[in-house]
């Protein structure tokens, strides 16, 4: 099976967005192009399968999911795309998955992560299901994956399973000696403060913090000036450019 990439090359180490339980290559937006410009780095972004244009998964999605992209999926595309210690810059389950990541990294940057289950996640994920089979939520997202269905109940389903609400990600974290840049707003609806202060409690490394006023679930979107702004002088500190450049299409997923 073969994964969507947009592939813009630039500086190594190369920045790989991990996008939301939700999102694909499209809904980043601008976010590639501008850290593109900002850094002058090589910017990798990819639909996880089931996501985007990629193919869709056998529902329903295992628990570990996150775990197994982390573990198997992830280390196998950097490996065919060529790319060693990458920055990765992770939102929601996209930082789940950076902060899970064991192979060699530069430096991480997690936008509204999520380490452990909250009440709040639960909630807000809940409401999600009720607009899905209610209102024009399915049309909307259906333009952005092949299968919508898929892209939605793989990770709604999973999310809101009595086995998931033990889901916790706190043990990876000592591993993680790289600096790390965490990013929140302070009006998302999916998770609280809760989930940077047991990133900074957890790793090894240098730790950083960006709370951002009035905003929700996606502050890379929602103030992308403040947000892309703070990302970009976090790789220009913490991952020293190497000139090297390299391009790929797709890749075909483990």
């Amino acid at each position: 099976m073969t994964l969507d990439v947009a592939d813009l090359p630039g500086a190594e180490p190369a920045v790989v967005l991990l996008h939301e339980g939700l999102g694909c290559i499209a809904m980043w937006r601008g976010v590639p192009s501008a850290l593109h410009d900002a850094t002058g780095r090589r910017v990798v972004t990819y639909s996880r399968a089931g996501y985007g244009h990629s193919p869709p998964v056998e529902l329903p999605r295992p628990v570990t999911y996150m775990h197994d992209e982390a573990d198997v999926v992830l280390p196998a595309l950097l490996a065919r795309l060529g790319i060693e210690a990458p920055v990765l810059v992770g939102h929601s389950d996209g930082a789940s998955i950076a902060l899970l990541y064991r192979g060699p990294v530069t430096a991480r940057v997690v936008l509204a992560p999520h380490v452990v289950v909250e009440d709040i996640s639960v909630t807000s994920i809940a409401a999600a299901r009720t607009a899905y089979e209610t209102t024009d939520l399915r049309a909307k997202l259906a333009r952005y994956h092949d299968d919508v269905d898929v892209a939605f109940r793989g990770w709604n389903d999973v999310w809101l399973s009595d086995e998931f609400r033990s889901w916790d990600i706190t043990d990876r974290l000592p591993a993680i000696t790289e600096p790390v840049l965490a990013i929140q707003g302070d009006a998302d609806a999916y998770g609280t403060l809760r989930q940077l202060d047991l990133i900074e409690a957890g790793v090894s490394g240098p730790f950083e913090r960006l709370v951002v006023e009035g905003v929700g679930h996606a502050p890379h979107l929602e103030t992308p000036d403040t947000v892309l702004t703070a990302i970009a002088e976090f790789i220009a500190h913490a991952a020293p450019p190497i000139t090297r450049s390299a391009s790929l299409d797709g890749v075909e997923q483990p």
